[in-house]
């Protein structure tokens, strides 16, 4: 696994394997992985370059540290009180999670630790998420009158309004088998399973046609924004392109004949 690219100062590592699996790694454990300028600026890049790869399959969002991800820096955000510098900082993150939304891949989300605010924000903003069972969530910007607006974007798309809404209104940290009950994470193990829990997510994918995967993905979040009359509209043109692929072809000849299908690599 090889890292790229090389780049020693970035608040990132970004690693990709053989099969096309990229890996983001926050490497910043001394601000808890904070999303600060830098950090959003290396992840755009990043998935930037992820979107351009024809042969990527899967990203794994991960983390060093204690924490997953603590949310936006508190203290830079104070150094600068002006109200053009938080528009620009908040869409700045804006663009970065409907970066992970738009890649043709799914994202995973693999949560070793705390996840708050923002950091709450890109777990749920992942397609899946596998998460330690020590792991917890949190939106807890009320508690310093930052009412998590953005976050909140996600987090009810994930999970019943009222649970998220408890959550955006008392700031209450839920844990990591909690989360997945309401729906923010898909899979819950000890610490020492992690890893390979991960693995076995990206390993069913990977047995997946990719061109199915990225037709899939578009259609998935593009229906949910509409009425249900026009998410079937879209479900059923979606779905006619998927057929007429020949990986839909190749998978229903398969199916008849009674063998495993013959993806394209």
């Amino acid at each position: 696994m090889n890292a790229v690219p090389p780049n020693s100062s970035s608040p990132l590592l970004h690693t990709r394997d053989g099969r096309g699996v990229h890996t983001l790694t926050l490497d910043r454990a001394s601000t808890f992985n904070a999303l600060s300028e830098d950090m959003l600026a290396a992840m755009q890049a990043a998935l930037d370059a992820i979107a351009i790869d024809k042969s990527a399959r899967v990203l794994v969002i991960a983390a060093q540290g204690k924490a997953f991800c603590a949310g936006h820096n508190l203290k830079d955000m104070r150094a600068h009180p002006e109200l053009a510098y938080y528009q620009k900082l908040f869409a700045q993150c804006s663009h970065m999670m409907l970066g992970i939304q738009n890649l043709p891949v799914p994202v995973i989300a693999k949560v070793q630790g705390l996840a708050t605010a923002a950091g709450c924000q890109l777990v749920a903003q992942c397609d899946l998420a596998v998460a330690a069972s020590h792991a917890s969530f949190g939106v807890n910007g009320i508690d310093v009158g930052l009412f998590c607006a953005t976050p909140s974007v996600p987090l009810v798309r994930n999970m019943p309004a009222k649970q998220a809404m408890e959550m955006l209104l008392t700031g209450e940290f839920i844990t990591a088998d909690e989360a997945r009950v309401r729906g923010l994470v898909n899979r819950v193990v000890p610490a020492e399973a992690l890893d390979a829990e991960l693995e076995k997510l990206v390993q069913s994918v990977l047995l997946k046609p990719k061109e199915a995967i990225a037709m899939g993905k578009a259609l998935f979040y593009k229906q949910r924004e509409t009425g249900v009359e026009a998410a079937y509209q879209l479900a059923g043109q979606s779905m006619a392109c998927n057929m007429s692929h020949p990986v839909a072809q190749e998978g229903v000849q398969a199916f008849i004949e009674k063998r495993k299908p013959q993806w394209p690599a």
